[in-house]
């Protein structure tokens, strides 16, 4: 069966950013930012998102274009006779599973909150008090939870058992193009309030009391983090969308693009949030107390803030769901190239393994909240997410890198001509040093780092 392909270049990089922009880009982006001495934090990230991202990004995209399959059977194609490079494979299978038994719970979250802004549930007046009630109600309420996750994971299969280009590719583009015109909107809204210029300062201006009271290497480290996560690379779901792109465009320059779309949505986010939070006197904070309870709080506050508060969280969910359908469609291809089965076939059998598979999550808010793996106040979502985050983002990346420039794996040669073909931004070949020796030691130690803090830290 022929391969499909983008109907443009436009959907490629819309869906590939999508499925880097998450809800992480809203929240976590912001905050580290403000933590971590403003603009120079911002700076750093930068450096690191093209010295480290966009590389690995571009082997990903490498090894999907090359073989024109996904994750397993690209590394059987690629690997020497007797190597066992397509494990790696498997692993991206269960990390690209993991990843939705969490996320789609989350993303269920932003939908229920559009649904509850939009039909008057959150109105001006509220007080703090019902707002965080509000919220961990929700959490209380597993079928509340199971039901709009449910949901999220019904759209995102329907999307995808349309096909590439008639479903993923057509409704993703129209989604992101929303998605940034709702964000610009949202901005300028939150820029134009009393006392937003505090919040622009807090956000964007180099704070170098912070950087001397948190120490440089802390701010290195984090911007680090930051440049590694943001970008989704290590579990194939970039490797399927190369799998699908033609050979006009070189693919640095195609994961210059994505880095930079994924980068903007991030600042747009602080461009919302620290003006929001500064206008009403309300102190920055982070996590789902920052999105689902400070942030309801502010918007019911504002005038006519029913609306903002309905177009904030159409905006959020809009962002979850593209990350949704990028995975499914990862999961679609790994199913149909490995078990030769149709699109509409893999999109029911893996509608009821993700449904089945993401109640654990449902269930760990709530009836299963006495199962802490990490300790007083962790849950479900806390493992599941270490697992993805802390080990197969980085031991996937790690994977990637030695098999693209080791004479054992697929070699530095072959992966250099192939992210170079086409039109666009070049690698130069003096890169050798810097991707087979550096950039591994550097993924290591965020892999190393991350399992060390969790337990030790």
């Amino acid at each position: 069966m022929e391969r499909e392909k983008f109907q443009s270049r436009l959907g490629f990089i819309l869906i590939s950013a999508g499925c880097a922009i998450g809800i992480g880009n809203v929240w976590k982006f912001p905050y580290v930012t403000g933590q971590n001495g403003g603009g120079i934090f911002v700076l750093i990230y930068l450096l690191f998102l093209v010295i480290i991202g966009v590389p690995i990004m571009s082997m990903e995209f490498a090894v999907g274009r090359a073989t024109r399959l996904s994750g397993v059977q690209a590394f059987k194609t690629l690997e020497k006779a007797g190597q066992k490079w397509h494990l790696n494979g498997y692993m991206g299978m269960i990390g690209n599973y993991t990843l939705m038994m969490f996320y789609t719970t989350v993303a269920g979250w932003m939908l229920y909150y559009c649904y509850m802004f939009i039909t008057g549930k959150f109105y001006s007046g509220m007080d703090t008090t019902a707002v965080s009630d509000t919220f961990f109600g929700m959490l209380g309420e597993p079928y509340i939870m199971a039901f709009w996750m449910l949901v999220v994971v019904l759209l995102g299969f329907m999307v995808c058992s349309l096909g590439l280009r008639n479903g993923v590719e057509r409704i993703t583009k129209w989604m992101m193009l929303t998605l940034l015109i709702l964000i610009s909107i949202l901005a300028i809204h939150c820029l134009r309030q009393d006392g937003a210029m505090e919040g622009l300062k807090f956000f964007l201006v180099p704070d170098w009391s912070k950087v001397q009271e948190i120490g440089l290497a802390n701010v290195v480290l984090a911007a680090m983090n930051q440049s590694f996560f943001t970008l989704s690379i290590g579990i194939g779901a970039m490797q399927i969308f190369g799998s699908y792109l033609g050979r006009e465009h070189s693919l640095v320059g195609e994961s210059i693009q994505i880095a930079a779309l994924d980068t903007l949505v991030a600042v747009m986010s602080g461009l919302i949030i620290f003006p929001a939070c500064f206008s009403f006197g309300v102190e920055p904070g982070s996590g789902p107390g920052l999105v689902f309870v400070t942030l309801p709080n502010i918007f019911n506050n504002m005038s006519g803030g029913r609306i903002w508060g309905a177009l904030f969280f159409v905006f959020l969910f809009f962002a979850a769901l593209s990350t949704v359908i990028a995975v499914f469609e990862n999961i679609m291809a790994m199913s149909m190239d490995n078990f030769g089965i149709g699109r509409k076939k893999a999109a029911v059998i893996n509608f009821l393994i993700i449904a089945v598979c993401s109640l654990p999550c449902v269930l760990g808010f709530n009836l299963w909240s006495g199962f802490m793996p990490f300790g007083e106040g962790s849950n479900i979502m806390d493992l599941e997410d270490f697992i993805v985050s802390n080990l197969m983002l980085p031991g996937g990346s790690l994977c990637y890198l030695i098999f693209c420039v080791h004479k054992k794996g697929w070699g530095f040669k072959n992966w250099l001509q192939e992210a170079n073909t086409g039109e666009g931004v070049k690698m130069p070949a003096w890169v050798r040093l810097w991707v087979s020796v550096f950039l591994p030691c550097i993924v290591l130690f965020l892999l190393l780092y991350g399992i060390w803090s969790k337990f030790f830290g």
